[in-house]
């Protein structure tokens, strides 16, 4: 698979916006395809218990199974995981942030013990508390307590001299790490060292370093291009990195950061398919901080202005994901109710292909979604897109998990539950760089992404319990991020936010 630069994950930002659907026509094609509004506030009809048992046991089996990924995937020695697997891959330290909680998830559900989970947890830690952190080219795994994208999977090295250090991808690790040090909260040598070693870890981050422009913060630096000339601006995965930036207690940004942060907020409001919210065109920019943080009921100055909470909107671009693949201007194969997810995952490749109904471009990987900001559509659908938002709106994506598992699992299903996509609409004959071809299907991906499965298994364990979300409102420094920011009410309290 062709390396994906932290990069070319924003290139989103950049891209033209496209010509969308007239609302009439619309709004028709997803009344009548039995539409349901999302407004009304989740009861426990959608909770798990309430679930038939074929539906629990799809969940149960596909949660399990997405965990396993992380457990047999990773380094036992350093906990390095990789960026995909099965084959031969270098790490991706986001993925290490989503294996450190799935851990806690499997000693809770039973599937490894507490013991195994604070074996793995502790080499984790152990390894990046005392991995390299200088500004050589190739000696070293960080710099100023930020990590390199991708590492090496056996040195625990920078991996290639085209990866960066990353902020975002050190703040998903550091998700993981905080994690750490509010779950293993018992009375013993194994878990106090955890606590001791995922605290200096967060303590070393040098979050006013990465602010070449401040008050925002960067998307990273390199050895020999110095800082990235982009920074985290605008509705996205972003929002974790200025939480956890302001809940430093060592090197903490100022609050005016997180207003720069909202400050483009103004171009992404607004209608798409039937819902009005702050968009972001793939699904993983809603996930990704709310594995973390619950945001329901805790409210900033932006979302108290528009009168809902960030775990609401992710909520209404999960249905309007939804009611864009039962639209399917584009024409793609299978599309519907209880088809869809668009977000950033593996693709058949960079193709065009021409049909009789003309020329398709397909893409390998990249950051493909549904929103104001932009559209990317191949026909490729991530498991993920709709797996990750279960949280959201679970009586929409079960349905959508079971119809996909019920249609094409002997081909997209397997030991290690969802792989990461497939696309029914391409078919051509041609040398692939990733994934393979399936008679009456099309292209199915071989491999799962850990920054596609951590949203899945961890999201599947908020919907039924919490647990993620009961373990980070414990954590100080994230507690400490929010109300800096100026989120209050619910489980936070009412507090006057901290400056």
């Amino acid at each position: 698979m062709t390396p994906h630069c932290e990069i070319e994950h924003f290139i989103m930002h950049d891209k033209l916006f496209r010509t969308l659907q007239a609302t009439v026509l619309t709004t028709l094609l997803v009344l009548g395809a039995g539409w349901q509004s999302p407004l009304a506030a989740r009861t426990p009809d959608h909770g798990y218990a309430a679930m038939p048992r074929q539906q629990q046991q799809l969940v149960d089996d596909l949660e399990q199974r997405t965990f396993e990924w992380f457990w047999q995937s990773a380094n036992p020695k350093t906990g390095l995981v990789p960026d995909s697997y099965p084959g031969h891959s270098f790490s991706s330290i986001a993925a290490v942030g989503f294996g450190l909680t799935a851990y806690g998830v499997g000693a809770e559900r039973g599937y490894i013990t507490r013991e195994q989970a604070i074996e793995r947890t502790l080499a984790t830690l152990r390894f990046f508390r005392h991995a390299p952190q200088n500004d050589s080219e190739d000696d070293a795994a960080g710099y100023h307590g930020f990590y390199y994208h991708f590492l090496d999977m056996q040195t625990g090295k920078r991996a290639m001299r085209s990866v960066e250090l990353s902020s975002v991808d050190t703040t998903l690790l550091l998700g993981g790490v905080l994690f750490a040090e509010s779950y293993y909260d018992r009375d013993t040598p194994q878990e106090k060292e955890i606590r001791q070693l995922a605290d200096a870890i967060y303590r070393d981050v040098d979050w006013t370093w990465m602010q070449p422009r401040k008050p925002l913060i960067s998307m990273g630096w390199t050895p020999g291009g110095k800082f990235i000339p982009a920074d985290w601006k605008g509705y996205d995965e972003g929002m974790l990195v200025y939480i956890l930036a302001l809940g430093s207690p060592t090197h903490p940004v100022e609050p005016d950061a997180w207003a720069a942060w909202l400050s483009t907020n103004p171009r992404t409001w607004g209608k798409f398919y039937g819902q009005t919210f702050l968009n972001f065109a793939p699904l993983f920019g809603h996930q990704y901080t709310e594995v973390w943080v619950d945001f329901r009921g805790i409210r900033d100055a932006w979302s108290r202005e528009h009168d809902l909470d960030y775990f609401e909107n992710s909520r209404r671009a999960t249905y309007a994901q939804r009611a864009y693949a039962i639209a399917n201007s584009g024409g793609w194969t299978g599309y519907g109710a209880n088809m869809w997810g668009l977000t950033a995952s593996n693709g058949p490749g960079d193709f065009v292909v021409k049909s009789a109904t003309g020329e398709h471009h397909f893409d390998g990987y990249t950051a493909r979604g549904a929103g104001l900001d932009y559209i990317s559509d191949d026909g490729t659908i991530a498991p993920t897109a709709a797996g990750g938002s279960i949280a959201f709106a679970p009586e929409i994506v079960i349905p959508a998990l079971q119809e996909m598992k019920r249609r094409y699992g002997m081909s997209i299903y397997n030991r290690y539950g969802f792989v990461d996509a497939f696309n029914p609409s391409f078919h051509a004959k041609t040398e692939l760089r990733t994934g393979k071809l399936v008679p009456e299907l099309g292209w199915v991906d071989t491999l799962q992404l850990g920054i596609d499965q951590g949203p899945i298994v961890l999201m599947i364990e908020n919907w039924r319990s919490d647990f993620v979300w009961k373990v980070m409102k414990k954590n100080p420094y994230m507690r400490k991020g929010l109300e800096r920011a100026g989120f209050s009410g619910s489980w936070l309290g009412a507090e006057t936010p901290t400056k």
